[in-house]
């Protein structure tokens, strides 16, 4: 398992720490033979000097195994927190690298809890692990043994008794694991429910569906409830089974014994001892109740990290490093479909098109016509089922991603914005890039007169996702963004939607003096009128192609969709 890797570094602490548990152990061993030593040569006896001398030894061994457990709590906390904390980088860094069809295998709220919650089962189990979960199976075996050498005889029953046990505990923990995989599901459930509560509370509040959102949330949480609830009665069964066994045992160590010592066969310090390592195997096994459900927890949380961790990224997918880079920023597409892997039907079917660099390109379609799609194919965060996508004359497979999405800026249709101020928002998409740079592309996004009408200005904090601006002071804080990369190719999908025919205007005229390939999404003519051609797509495929003169002139859908927009206009003004 991959997450065994994650332990190499700190192989030396964790040496340190098993040792200093494996001198708890022997301690804890050798105290009932000196006690039999004590009662036999001492007490029974009457010599004060042996029960002195083994007494004085008992006492320094405790004092070792006091300084043993503090130093291996530390070395336990080290390994275990530092494991913890590579682990979730690991995770994070790996979810980064996903493509856009892994993720789609994946619920956030899983992954989430994936670097959270079963990180923290991890971290968990390696600290009691190093610090007491191994002493249990130790000092049972270690109990049986030192059993055996005091004597054969009495020993024999717990020779009896304990593999049984431990067959039963295998079963439990395997059981277990089982169980708590789906108490994590049920857990990924309720963050799920959570988080969409969460990013939708407008919404919610608009609407006064508090009462259902509550419903939906106690029923994720019942369903969570009872999971858990089914796992811990089951693994609490565990002990009364250990304790009836153990008990039993030592009752029978007890009978025999007596027997024995009466007939001089046993003496009584032997009889103390076995009794002493009976009742400290049993609760080694008592411990083993809480392994049961830690190991199990922790199995579950192993295999739900393990999925991630051994999924392949996008940087391992891709071939061998290419030094093929973006000069000019022209885009064809050549017979391209695609269907997204979930869906049987294609989202676009056998798109051909050509875009000179420098050029801007319109796309205008009904919801669902494909356009969208269109652009995921472009800086591959999906790949062509069919045909090619060529750059420069080039198969998108000759460019690595990092060398293709770094020529890109990309506005999406749904913005996003990052906590922290304007400026860091704009650097998000050039961390290289100067004030100068900053002030230039929010210029030119038509954003930097509202930004200097701030009290902070480009030092404005930005609330959670934007919530302190406008739709519109949004649209333009992303494609600032977008324009700081000074990009090859810019995608604009329906991003000037909230924009007013003025400022539209004036960002349009600004994208001149960028020397770029723009790809436009719209639903409005104006725009579309300024764009060098215009693509009109319906269902997935291409059924118009021309600038604004030639459409209007020949096809009945763009025709319509003009009519329909000076209607509106019309309407507005009146």
């Amino acid at each position: 398992m991959k997450l065994f890797s994650f332990l190499k570094p700190y192989r030396f602490p964790i040496v340190i720490a098993l040792i200093l548990m494996f001198v708890e152990l022997v301690v804890e061993l050798m105290h009932p033979f000196f006690l039999a030593k004590i009662i036999d040569e001492g007490i029974m006896k009457e010599d004060i000097n042996v029960i002195i001398y083994w007494g004085s030894i008992m006492v320094a061994m405790s004092l070792l195994a006091f300084i043993s457990g503090i130093i291996n709590s530390f070395y336990a906390a080290h390994v275990s927190q530092s494991t913890g904390f590579d682990i979730r980088s690991g995770l994070y860094k790996k979810i980064q690298m996903f493509s856009y069809e892994q993720l789609q295998c994946f619920q956030t709220s899983s992954l989430i809890t994936r670097v959270t919650n079963d990180v923290t089962q991890i971290q968990n189990t390696i600290f009691m692990s190093l610090r007491i979960m191994l002493r249990a199976p130790l000092l049972i075996i270690g109990g049986t043994v030192m059993a055996l050498l005091v004597n054969v005889r009495l020993a024999l029953i717990l020779v009896i008794t304990i593999p049984l046990l431990i067959f039963f505990l295998i079963w439990m923990m395997r059981k277990g694991a089982t169980l708590f995989s789906k108490v994590q599901e049920k857990l990924d459930g309720v963050n799920h429910v959570m988080r969409e509560n969460l990013v939708a509370m407008r919404l919610v509040k608009v609407f006064v569906r508090h009462d259902f959102e509550k419903k939906r949330f106690n029923q994720s949480n019942e369903q969570l409830m009872e999971k858990t609830v089914s796992a811990l009665r089951l693994m609490e069964v565990a002990m009364p089974v250990l304790l009836l066994l153990m008990n039993l045992a030592i009752m029978a160590i007890l009978w025999f014994g007596s027997f024995s010592v009466n007939t001089g066969g046993t003496q009584i310090g032997e009889v103390v001892a076995i009794i002493n390592y009976a009742t400290r195997i049993t609760s080694a096994l008592t411990v083993f109740s809480m392994i049961i459900i830690v190991f199990s927890r922790a199995r579950a949380s192993a295999e739900r990290i393990s999925d991630v961790l051994e999924s392949d990224s996008e940087e391992e997918v891709e071939q061998k490093p290419t030094t093929t880079l973006i000069t000019d920023g022209s885009v064809s597409f050549h017979h391209v479909s695609f269907h997204y892997p979930t869906m049987n039907t294609y989202a676009v079917k056998d798109l051909t098109f050509h875009i000179q660099a420098g050029e801007t390109l319109a796309i205008l379609g009904a919801t669902g016509s494909g356009k969208s799609t269109l652009f995921q194919l472009i800086p591959k965060l999906y790949e062509a089922s069919e045909g090619q996508v060529y750059i420069d004359g080039k198969s998108l497979k000759d460019f690595s991603t990092f060398e293709l999405r770094s020529n890109i800026g990309y506005v999406p249709q749904e913005v996003f914005l990052f906590s922290g101020t304007i400026k860091e928002n704009i650097q998000w998409g050039n961390e290289h890039a100067t004030m100068d740079e900053v002030v230039e592309a929010a210029k030119h996004a038509q954003i930097h007169d509202v930004i200097k009408s701030l009290p902070n200005q480009y030092d404005t904090k930005i609330g959670q996702k934007g919530v302190n601006l406008s739709g519109g002071q949004k649209q333009r804080l992303s494609i600032a963004r977008a324009l700081v990369r000074k990009p090859k190719i810019l995608l604009l999908d329906d991003s000037t939607s909230a924009l007013d025919v003025k400022t539209e205007s004036l960002f349009i005229k600004a994208l001149g003096e960028y020397q770029c390939t723009t790809l436009v999404i719209t639903q409005k003519l104006s725009t579309a009128k300024h764009a060098d051609k215009i693509i009109l797509m319906d269902d997935g495929r291409i059924v118009g192609e021309g600038n604004h003169e030639t459409l209007l002139q020949e096809s009945s859908l763009f025709q319509a969709i003009n009519q329909s927009q000076l209607r509106r206009e019309v309407l507005q003004d009146v």
